[in-house]
């Protein structure tokens, strides 16, 4: 029997409706949630990018702008810009879309936002609160995936989950997380021996490298969950995952669809993260 989809599409849509109830009840009492996103350069990934967290923005009742630099713009200009926008108490979340040019150290860049309007999750403050467990924002695609897995109401304790990929955006914060719920995590990367020895053991698999096909139906356990955080063109320029989804869904008990799977979640992610900026801020 193939595997169940896990369906971002409409998941998405029930956080959306939630945030846009809770940014109404902030708005009645006069607060404003604002988004400020920076786009340095010309990118045209990073502009469709762009332009669709502010029409979910608009959407959803939170107020967005998107602030258009030159790809020659000094760093120390755009640094200078982030830190207007945390002293605006009007803007309760910064959002630095990357990649940024090569001239910008992007770490650097991160690090100047204002802990408390790290809405992407990505300051190294927020990195350290996941890590000890302690509140802050969470990165919005691992965010996004945990939501995924409630959804379904996958128990996580005691069960073996496997990581594939450790970026700083996606792998570290989604192995945290899933220590949190109590899981065993291997984390698994391009210097890993023997992967499907290890993948084959898994009762959760999440797969982030952006490596088309890189997971196939003879790497995964009947039953599992598969988490398919990739985002590749294959050959005739369709958007796909890391993961033999036709494959892989002969075999697994869940699996999330590329596209409608985790990028719509991490879209809405960000929508939660702001509002609960704009909520912090109130309460100080």
């Amino acid at each position: 029997m193939p595997a169940q989809l896990i369906d971002g599409n409409a998941l998405s849509k029930q956080i959306r409706a939630e945030v846009a109830h809770r940014t109404a009840a902030l708005k009645a009492r006069g607060v404003q949630p604002k988004l400020a996103i920076l786009l340095v350069g010309d990118d045209p990934a990073s502009d469709v990018y762009t332009r669709h967290k502010v029409k979910d923005s608009t959407e959803t009742g939170l107020l967005a702008t998107l602030e258009r630099h030159p790809a020659d713009l000094p760093e120390a200009a755009l640094l200078a810009r982030i830190r207007e926008l945390n002293a605006d108490p009007a803007v309760h979340g910064i959002l630095v879309q990357l990649p940024l040019p090569r001239h910008m150290d992007a770490s650097h860049v991160i690090e100047t936002i204002a802990p408390a309007k790290d809405v992407d999750g990505f300051h190294i403050a927020s990195a350290g609160a996941l890590m000890v467990g302690r509140p802050g924002f969470l990165p919005c695609t691992p965010y996004g995936c945990m939501k995924m897995l409630d959804a379904i109401g996958c128990d996580l304790r005691g069960k073996h989950a496997v990581v594939i990929g450790r970026s700083n955006i996606v792998g570290k914060p989604m192995a945290m997380l899933l220590l949190q719920r109590h899981a065993t995590v291997t984390i698994c990367h391009s210097a890993t021996a023997n992967l499907a020895a290890i993948t084959r053991q898994a009762d959760v698999i999440v797969a982030a490298v952006g490596k088309r096909n890189l997971l196939t139906a003879d790497m995964v356990k009947p039953g599992a969950v598969v988490i398919d955080v990739g985002m590749n063109r294959n050959d005739a320029g369709a958007l796909c995952g890391d993961v033999d989804f036709e494959g892989v869904r002969q075999v697994a008990g869940w699996i999330t669809p590329v596209p409608g799977g985790v990028g719509p979640m991490t879209r809405a992610m960000l929508l939660v993260n702001t509002l609960e900026a704009a909520e912090r801020a109130q309460a100080d």
